[in-house]
């Protein structure tokens, strides 16, 4: 579990981020939203320590790290998974390699045993028949799925996802949404999720929470973010006319 507390960003004197409070539960999918700006971005650089509060708390299972020092931050770095906007991959190696690169870099196990470990995260993702091309071989979708192996490589117990779905189509994203939320259940991990695709909101969004004007707005569960009256979020979910009606039909249903 991942806690904030009280957290306050601020660049050249302006806000980005006012006493924010928010609590990512272990096992389900946290999805951060906004607009372009709101500082969602900031918060997750915030989380994962690549930018430093000006002031507040972040604690890892009751750890703070805040407080932390050079080595004990690289103790929770090591429980870390991440999936960037662009998948990251290394074009010069392998699909096989490019998964066991963070088990090279952290692990102490044997060579064949880091294979297998490998072997079995491409196997989770469904690419093991992929192994041995490269990034630029493969498509979009599947150079996805292989940085999800590689997150989860290290068995973390924190996995952070920055626009996973950024420039999938609709089928592809659900695949990846999908994975990303057996993969959560399964082991249990605290996964917090920046993204814009309301697919992804209304699919797998356990825990949402909305940041608007450097504040959270709103907070609630895809079952809640259709019927919710609150303003601002209405004006960010259903900016497209598709979601609009569904709106309508989700209250003249409960009307009914």
């Amino acid at each position: 579990m991942i806690e904030i507390k009280h957290l306050y960003k601020s660049f050249e004197d302006k806000d980005i981020l006012s006493n924010i409070n928010a609590v990512f539960e272990n096992g389900k999918t946290n999805l951060i939203i906004g607009q372009s700006g709101s500082g969602k971005t900031v918060l997750m650089k915030c989380i994962v320590g690549l930018l430093i509060p000006d002031k507040g708390q972040l604690l890892y299972d009751n750890r703070n790290f805040l407080g932390m020092g050079k080595q004990e931050k690289k103790i929770i770095r090591r429980e870390m998974g991440m999936i960037f906007q662009s998948a990251a991959l290394f074009d010069s190696l392998t699909v096989l390699e490019n998964v066991m690169f963070p088990l090279n870099m952290f692990s102490n196990k044997t060579y064949i045993e880091r294979e297998k470990r490998a072997l079995f995260c491409l196997g989770r993702v469904n690419l093991t028949e992929s192994k041995d091309q490269y990034p630029g071989e493969i498509s979009g979708g599947m150079q996805k799925r292989v940085a999800i192996a590689r997150a989860i490589a290290l068995n973390p117990q924190y996995l952070f996802c920055d626009e996973p779905n950024s420039g999938l189509d609709p089928k592809t994203s659900l695949v990846i949404d999908e994975l990303i939320h057996g993969i959560t259940e399964e082991y249990n991990i605290t996964t917090i999720i920046n993204t814009h695709d309301m697919n992804s909101v209304i699919g797998i969004g356990e825990k949402i929470i909305f940041i608007y004007n450097a504040h959270i707005e709103w907070e609630g569960s895809k079952d809640d973010v259709l019927t919710s009256p609150n303003k601002e979020l209405n004006n960010f979910i259903f900016a497209s006319d598709l979601l609009r009606k569904v709106k309508e039909v989700e209250i003249q249903n409960n009307e009914g």
